[in-house]
């Protein structure tokens, strides 16, 4: 189960590739990279939710 400490890293990693694409998409002649953009901001935000409750999670375990 130790894998699960990695996984919310994988987040931010989609999250930085969804910027790239949003740039490469802003800076093409017909692009649209607004839902790269709204992506990227979800992954980032899955990002810090996922680690916000793996620490209460912890912390609730140390307590027991």
């Amino acid at each position: 189960m130790t894998y699960l400490k990695y996984t919310p890293y994988l987040y931010l990693v989609f999250g930085a590739y969804f910027i790239y694409d949003g740039i490469t998409k802003f800076n093409a002649p017909d692009g649209t990279p607004w839902l790269s953009f709204l992506i990227a901001g979800l992954a980032i935000f899955m990002f810090f939710f996922r680690m916000k409750f793996a620490k209460k999670f912890e912390d609730r375990n140390k307590k027991l």
